[in-house]
């Protein structure tokens, strides 16, 4: 590398470069061979043994992942212009792939997918749910939140009020403290509120909710799964706010069990049916997802004709996917043996660790050891406001499959 830089240098291995040229921007301590002088937080150059420059990013000798790349480019220069072309590139793309109706409640912002690493906004009506789990975007989100309150205000974008969701035990990780709160409020603007997603209306938390508030990936997949709810009814297992519930109520149901272990969620998805006026149409049980299903069976109760399998992840960690893998295939053993010749099956996994080869794998042992066969009626992924970059192979990682038994 012949050209002179401002920033320290942190050399790695040749190995190093190639896993990385094709654009993956996480380099690990392991493939450290040098470092030059690097205050946590701020930016280094990567260079290989041989010279040759492969970026620059956060440098963080705390973490695992030493260095989170944000440019290839020699010619960026990381000062509020550049962050602001990254935030409008986000922002254009998500006007690019989500109708405006839409884009009253989506991920603004996914971290490495639109070159922010461990930055996630999420966007509920007037409020914005931020969560920081990067030191490198710690140290400027005086520079970017304020300029993407700037550029969705240009764009007739209300926003009344920035939630903080830095609650999260990985950023002790990084060497920042947990915490949550107000970066930005109008008064005194609540932290709960109404976000309408194809056409159903939920109460929505940005200071208590699980993660940001609401999990926005599984918007399409919701309006995918009730496309086939007509007549059916339906087993919504791990249900928590209700959504996949709601929406097939809403599309014919003929009746809808809303299931899940967390009172709290019981009680959430019940004020949200409340809200769609569809509370006499889902009952809601408060119960483990295995102990129900098992009891269904044990019963020779087989009423329901569709069951939806929206669990969380069981794995967030490459050396638990064993466990993971045993987990999603007796939940799936048992829907598909509660469910009749005809019947549906939607299942999903949103672990990254949890590849797409192993889920589909574990699906066919599954139906192998229910005696049942398996038509694949539609594989999706995450919503578009949640990017998948191909080098990137975390930001792939919601798995949505639509299956008929036969």
């Amino acid at each position: 590398m012949n050209v002179n830089r401002d920033y320290p240098a942190v050399r790695v291995t040749e190995k190093c470069r190639r896993r990385t040229a094709y654009g993956h921007p996480w380099i690990y301590d392991n493939e450290i061979v040098s470092a030059e002088d690097v205050t946590d937080g701020e930016l280094c150059d990567v260079i290989s043994e041989k010279n040759r420059y492969i970026g620059t990013g956060f440098y963080n000798s705390r973490s695992k992942i030493r260095v989170r790349i944000i440019s290839r480019n020699t010619n960026d220069r990381f000062d509020k212009a550049f962050f602001t072309r990254r935030l409008e590139y986000a922002w254009g793309y998500r006007k690019l792939v989500m109708p405006e109706s839409d884009r009253t409640a989506c991920r603004i912002v996914f971290g490495e997918a639109d070159g922010f690493p461990g930055l996630t906004v999420d966007r509920f009506g007037d409020l914005l749910s931020v969560q920081i789990l990067s030191l490198g975007i710690e140290k400027r989100k005086d520079i970017i939140l304020p300029a993407l309150l700037d550029i969705l205000e240009k764009d007739g974008q209300r926003i009344r009020g920035v939630y903080l969701r830095n609650d999260v035990k990985l950023r002790s990780m990084e060497g920042m403290t947990e915490e949550k709160g107000w970066y930005y409020r109008e008064g005194d603007v609540s932290p709960v509120t109404v976000i309408t997603e194809n056409g159903i209306k939920y109460y929505t938390d940005v200071e208590n909710g699980q993660k940001t508030g609401f999990f926005l990936d599984q918007k399409y997949n919701r309006r995918a799964a009730a496309a086939l709810a007509r007549d059916r009814n339906i087993l919504d297992i791990c249900t928590h706010t209700g959504s996949f519930a709601l929406n097939c109520a809403a599309a014919g149901a003929a009746g809808v069990t809303a299931v899940d272990v967390s009172g709290a969620a019981c009680d959430a998805a019940r004020k949200n049916a409340e809200l769609n006026g569809l509370e006499d149409k889902i009952s809601f049980v408060c119960a483990d997802a295995f102990d129900f299903l098992e009891q269904r069976l044990s019963s020779h109760d087989r009423s329901a004709d569709y069951i939806i399998l929206d669990p969380p992840a069981f794995t967030k960690s490459g050396k638990t996917v064993g466990n993971a893998k045993n987990g999603y295939l007796r939940l799936n053993t048992l829907a598909m043996r509660l469910l009749p010749r005809g019947g549906v099956l939607a299942t999903a996994s949103c672990s990254h660790f949890m590849t797409e080869e192993l889920f589909s794998a574990t699906m066919l042992e599954a139906a192998k050891a229910a005696g049942v066969g398996l038509m694949l009626i539609e594989q999706r992924r995450q919503a578009p406001d949640h990017p998948i970059l191909p080098a990137v192979g975390e930001t792939q990682y919601l798995k949505f499959y639509l299956f008929r038994i036969i």
